[in-house]
């Protein structure tokens, strides 16, 4: 088989490795069947909320792992082609399986960076907002150029956009807009773009043609669901009966009636003996430990809001993550990875994906060794 054809196929080979041990193959494949079991069991939608988180975690793993046959099926098949063509002596069908592979290795690499999105809301969808600087029109202007980018970006990839809400600037561009964009893994791939954007270029509204300076703010917040799912695992409660103290009934001092609910993951510890009977005390004891699991999320959720207000900076100098300068040369580069382009009209028309995938990757710390 050519020596390019080899390469191709030894590259291709590494990345579905890396894919299986990212996915931890064997336990994934089992964690499947047993989220296909329960989708088939018609008692699942007794429970909607709860039936929903199933399904959207079957559908992630699901995608997952198909992602990871079908390189291996199409990898098989080129193969096949390009060893049939070769003996041939065919060189347009070799040709042809040469692109094959190109084409599944770009969908490996891409594979490859989708599977860092682990994060709990890196699936969802993204709410994107976008505020100008100081400096008025000109400010404005790149603000209008940043949603027209991220616009660009999100149509390439699938992904829907919905205005939320926008402010035009007087005379050119927009002062604030807020997007919902819709699509899988949007939040995933969008939060690494939160943060202030700087622009360097000659005025388009500068009569004397000098070079000018903008800033706006990109921010960037997962879409999540206000329904709050508590599904607690019986195997993470340990249960604790004592005899009760206090008002309770005749039986109170002479049966184990009160309960006790430690949920070992968060250590919290609800207790209850105000009940007559243990069925009663546990009962209760339940809701008081679905009660109090809720309420951590909420705070775990408020804690995180406050996180990504806590980065919201000036927006000017000394902040920004990435700078787009058009003039005296044209340089587009990521202050926080240092990856750099040339080809500002590229990354200006929504070609962001090697900005993404260095600033996810640098925040998992991962590599193809890893």
């Amino acid at each position: 088989m050519r020596a390019d054809v080899e390469a191709a196929k030894a590259d291709i080979e590494q990345s579905i490795a890396l894919l299986r041990r990212r996915l931890d193959w064997e336990p994934a494949l089992r964690k499947l069947d047993e989220l296909n079991a329960r989708v088939e069991d018609p008692t699942l939608w007794d429970k909607p909320e709860a039936a929903q988180a199933v399904m959207r975690e079957r559908t992630r793993l699901a995608t997952q792992v198909d992602a990871v046959k079908g390189l291996e099926r199409d990898l098989s098949d080129a193969l096949g082609y390009a060893e049939m063509a070769d003996e041939e002596g065919d060189e347009d069908s070799l040709e042809e399986a040469r692109g094959q592979l190109k084409a599944i290795r770009e969908r490996a690499a891409r594979a490859e960076l989708e599977a860092l999105l682990s994060g709990e809301a890196d699936g969802n969808d993204a709410f994107v907002e976008i505020n100008s600087g100081a400096g008025g029109t000109e400010s404005n202007d790149w603000a209008g150029m940043l949603l027209r980018m991220y616009t660009r970006w999100a149509n390439a990839h699938g992904m829907e956009v919905e205005f939320l809400e926008e402010t035009p600037g007087e005379q050119a561009g927009i002062k604030s807009v807020t997007l919902q964009v819709k699509g899988t893994n949007a939040y995933g791939w969008l939060k690494s773009e939160g943060g202030v954007h700087r622009l360097v270029r000659i005025s388009p509204y500068d009569a004397a043609a000098k070079r000018h300076t903008s800033f706006a703010s990109v921010w960037v917040y997962p879409v999540v669901d206000d329904n709050i799912v508590i599904d607690i695992n019986p195997s993470d409660v340990r249960t604790d009966t004592y005899r009760a103290s206090g008002a309770g009934g005749q039986h109170i001092n002479k049966t184990d009636s009160a309960v006790r609910l430690t949920h070992i993951p968060t250590n919290v510890v609800v207790a209850c003996q105000s009940g007559r009977s243990q069925h009663q005390n546990r009962e209760e004891a339940w809701k008081m430990l679905r009660a109090r699991l809720y309420e951590l999320e909420l705070q775990k959720r408020d804690a995180e809001r406050a996180a990504i207000e806590e980065q919201k900076t000036d927006i000017g100098w000394g902040h920004q993550i990435r700078s787009y300068v058009l003039q005296p040369y044209q340089m587009v580069k990521d202050l926080r990875t240092e990856v750099e382009t040339s080809d500002t009209q590229g990354v200006l028309d929504g070609d962001l994906d090697a900005f993404m995938a260095a600033s996810l990757a640098q925040r998992v710390g991962a590599t193809r060794e890893g």
